[in-house]
């Protein structure tokens, strides 16, 4: 098997994995249904996570993050604003019978079990505890609702669940001796992270940038092929028009195969999911992260080393390679390694993103759909760990990342890109093509989709949902109102007419 065979079935196992894998979007650990526990009064508050920022002996120590419960006051939202107050722990520790300690407006600590949550919220709140913590039982958070049948609904005090960990973190501070104190409170997310920005440049920018060196390489091909039509006129009466070195074109029947494979491999990964799995997971984007920066660089440094990057060695199994490619690939590998090895820090995302961005471009400019016909059997899965692109939110007191999946950019990717080569090999200008309005397309799907993430709370929103119908339907209406929809549709490219030979698709 040559080079290039293998490079086509690294990027098109990359892409399986980029479209199948599902979304693990984490919000706090919370795991509580209370669709069957409405509002009603005493007990209507809005589910937010809270702060727990600790103190012990005066210096700052640990912060933890609970859920406020549907009951209680509200909890404040300024971090200046809430009161640094002593933390207890209760006696009883489930505080399902009146506290024996005595509070003076303490937060009271204890265990979740044996009785309501508003149950032992009086119990405190008689004691004159300022503010409950209830330590769950198990490493999730949990939303605390009221029963239907609940009365005893006059809680002037908050409640907070937090995870087994943090309380067992706590107790362990209060049982040194210490004077351990608390502050609650429960900052508010910005509407727009400029996070969200950045990563809409991000997936706009790579997909101009595919597209561009697709249709380069698409018509560098063409003009190549018109002269050795030209050059060989009277003498090959039929020649048969390449598709380029490395270049994949995809059939009908292929779309067809790719989405039952996928499929296939989707419910393999929800049987799978392991920490074994994301490793190889890890590794497979490595991979493909690898080949993708390496193509990217050598096509790049090629405009300045051309003797370099023209002058080809043999080795053994990978066959002919440049040396360009030789002098690439170490840091390319190194590169990723130092990745894999780093993932965990706070800055290996911009890692994952140069990566991420590489492999996309490559793929782009390799993998090609011939016509719309085959645009429009697409459908996704959606984005997975670590095929994403993510940027951290820089203003959101939670954190966290604003995250796009590379089938987000690489499905409308391989439409915008065959609208550019269309264009360029039509002879279209920017306003009169298709291009434009592609990308103006994809831009607007992406922002309507940010826009749904806002609106449904955070809540992760399937980006292809929104900007399939805008680019797929936009070049659509074009091309009927142009008229150019049967050549869009079937042959994808316009027609180049010699008199001197026929002209065969391979």
């Amino acid at each position: 098997m040559d080079l290039q065979r293998l490079c086509g079935l690294v990027f098109v196992s990359a892409l399986i994995l980029v479209v199948c894998n599902p979304s693990s979007v984490e919000g706090g650990d919370i795991v509580h249904d209370d669709n069957s526990a409405p509002k009603k009064p005493g007990c209507e508050n809005n589910f937010v996570l809270v702060k727990v920022q600790t103190w012990v002996d005066g210096v700052e120590a640990s912060e933890f993050v609970g859920v406020g419960a549907r009951f209680g006051t509200t909890i404040e939202s300024k971090e200046k604003k809430a009161n640094q107050t002593r933390l207890i722990l209760s006696n009883p520790r489930d505080c399902c019978s009146p506290p024996k300690n005595k509070i003076d407006r303490d937060v009271i600590m204890v265990d979740r079990g044996n009785c309501k949550f508003t149950t032992k919220a009086n119990y405190a709140q008689a004691a004159n505890a300022s503010a409950i913590l209830i330590i769950n039982n198990q490493k999730e958070l949990y939303k605390m609702v009221c029963e239907p049948d609940e009365t005893a609904l006059d809680i002037h005090i908050p409640a907070i669940m937090l995870p087994q960990d943090a309380g067992v973190t706590l107790e362990k501070m209060l049982m040194s001796n210490s004077v351990v104190s608390v502050q609650l409170y429960s900052p508010q997310r910005p509407v727009v992270d400029i996070a969200e920005v950045f990563l809409w440049l991000m997936a706009v920018g790579t997909i101009l940038c595919a597209s561009y060196w697709s249709a380069w390489s698409a018509r560098e091909a063409a003009i190549e092929h018109e002269k050795l039509l030209k050059d060989a006129a009277d003498e090959i009466p039929t020649v048969k028009a390449p598709l380029g070195a490395g270049i994949v074109d995809i059939s009908t029947t292929s779309a067809v195969l790719f989405v039952i494979i996928a499929s296939c491999f989707l419910v393999i990964l929800y049987k799978l999911m392991s920490a074994w799995f994301i490793e190889l997971l890890v590794v497979l984007f490595c991979i493909g992260g690898v080949e993708g920066l390496q193509t990217c660089l050598v096509s790049l440094l090629s405009r300045w080393f051309k003797r370099t990057g023209e002058a080809y060695v043999k080795l053994p199994i990978l066959g002919a390679i440049s040396y360009l490619t030789l002098a690439v690939s170490p840091f390319c590998i190194a590169f990723a390694v130092l990745w894999a090895v780093f993932r965990t820090v706070s800055f290996a995302w911009i890692g994952q993103d140069i990566l991420g961005i590489a492999l996309i471009i490559t793929v782009l400019q390799i993998v090609r759909i011939p016509n719309l016909k085959v645009a429009r059997g697409d459908r996704s899965g959606e984005d997975g760990i670590p095929m994403l692109l993510k940027i951290p939110r820089m203003f959101d007191p939670w954190g966290g990342y604003s995250i796009i999946g590379f089938g987000d950019i690489l499905l409308p990717g391989l439409l915008v890109a065959f609208s550019l080569r269309y264009d360029w090999l039509a002879s279209k200008s920017l306003r009169a093509g298709y291009f434009l309005w592609a990308m103006i397309a994809y831009g607007l799907g992406l922002l309507i989709t940010y826009v749904a993430l806002n609106l449904m709370d955070g809540h992760g929103q399937p980006a292809l949902l929104y900007i399939v119908p805008f680019t797929l339907g936009t070049l659509l209406t074009l091309g009927k109102k142009r008229g150019d929809l049967p050549i869009l549709w079937g042959r994808g490219e316009p027609e180049r007419l010699c008199p001197h030979v026929r002209l065969e698709h391979s």
